[in-house]
């Protein structure tokens, strides 16, 4: 058993944590189901886009070198010789003084290079005129303007958006290789707890760690093996983490990390034959947080206290499913914000207060114990404050952890 704990920076036990994952290989999903994953090859371009000189606007396809002279005091005059809309290919070629009336992303006919907004003309129907000169592809959108065929487009490793989405089906990818997601187990320990749907009795809580974590892994498209709840016995709960362990690619307990009497996961750890990445981090909340592996399985051992149990995983737990899933950004996006009022408390170690961040400042976002939880419904943010400082006045410029936006940052900045 972990006896003597001492604690390590922040940055060193999220390095440490990276450093053990895995990748868990790839997977074929069908385009709709791509959403939320990561992309597991690199995204070229297969052809040009556009794939062909086409048109912006809705108007008159023309050969520019017709226009020109045109003015107010001499419009010019040309023959609409066919109507094509967007799909459609026009089988003309247009000669001297004709135009072709053409809809929005038509192929421009042949013989023409510049397009007439409909607001440009005057229109009598089977002729126009115009009143201004036009330039050779003037209101043209080239082929392979937005991307030429072989260019790399998206990298692998990259979270696929909205975006991605609308590029991948541009190309023709019915089908997208992306990364295994982690088979992730969640145990909640502790005699005092009940489950959410039991009445409340003296000396108990109810378990809000379970459901939080599996909301934050559903925030990440990963869904989770859950296994209850675990009293405080030694034996009983080593038998449950020894066979979720087994089971999982990711186990996260929480509880049980502390020095009390019935905190038995280091003692588990150790039957294990674990190996302790950390027991002790310098932060606040959730300094006790327990990192270890063992058979290649990762084990996190997260605070009870709600608000060290969520910033735990933020901190920890999220970056190594996304690097076992080969992602490039891999940590929480990070910006500064003016603090909009004092936060007066000493910080020995580095403190992570959830916050409520409003784009140009932040603030406490209410009661902001370890084991509060009504702040971690307000927040959508962290703020970061370095330990060794005595406290921040209204108005200083501090550091801030986004939560739950899509992509995050490559570097861990703090």
């Amino acid at each position: 058993m972990v006896e003597h704990r001492k604690p390590i920076p922040v940055a060193e036990a999220v390095e440490r944590v990276i450093k053990k994952a895995q990748a868990l290989g790839t997977q074929q999903v069908a385009l709709g189901d791509s959403y939320g994953r990561i992309l597991a090859e690199p995204l070229k371009a297969s052809h040009d886009v556009p794939p062909f000189n086409r048109s912006p606007y809705d108007g008159f396809a023309i050969r520019s070198k017709d226009s020109m002279g045109a003015s107010g005091e001499n419009r010019k005059r040309f023959e609409v010789i066919d109507h094509i809309g967007a799909g459609a290919v026009s089988e003309k070629v247009v000669q001297e003084g004709q135009a072709v009336r053409i809809m929005t992303g038509a192929p421009l006919p042949a013989g023409t290079d510049a397009v007439v907004m409909f607001e440009q003309t005057i229109d009598s129907g089977s002729s126009i005129t115009i009143r201004k000169p036009f330039e050779a592809l003037e209101n043209v959108s080239l082929q392979g303007e937005d991307m030429k065929r072989g260019a790399a487009i998206i990298d692998s490793g990259s979270f696929i958006h909205p975006g991605t989405v609308a590029v991948l089906a541009t190309f023709g990818y019915a089908e997208v290789q992306v990364a295994k997601r982690p088979v992730v187990g969640i145990l909640a320990t502790g005699t005092e707890l009940l489950d959410v749907s039991e009445p409340l009795q003296p000396g108990k809580i109810r378990n809000s760690n379970g459901p939080m974590i599996e909301a934050q892994l559903a925030r990440m498209g990963i869904s989770c093996k859950t296994y209850g709840m675990s009293v405080d016995d030694l034996d009983e709960s080593f038998n449950v983490v020894k066979a979720a362990a087994e089971e999982t690619d990711i186990l996260i307990t929480t509880g049980g990390v502390s020095v009390g009497d019935f905190d038995f996961l280091p003692a588990i750890y150790e039957r294990l034959g674990a190996e302790i990445l950390f027991n002790k981090v310098a932060m606040r909340p959730g300094s006790v947080t327990t990192v270890a592996v063992a058979d290649g399985k990762y084990l996190f051992g997260l605070s009870g206290n709600p608000s060290a149990c969520f910033t735990g995983f933020e901190l920890f737990v999220r970056p190594a499913i996304l690097k076992m899933m080969g992602a490039e950004k891999l940590y929480l996006p990070r910006t500064q914000a003016v603090l909009a009022e004092d936060f007066a408390k000493p910080n020995p170690f580095t403190r992570f207060i959830r916050a409520s961040y409003d784009g140009l400042s932040v603030r406490p976002a209410g009661f902001n114990m370890s084991n509060a939880v009504s702040s971690i419904a307000r927040g959508n943010a962290l703020i970061v404050l370095p330990g060794g400082t005595r406290g921040y006045q209204e108005g200083a410029l501090v550091d801030v952890l986004l939560l739950g936006v899509e992509e995050g940052t490559a570097r861990w900045t703090l």
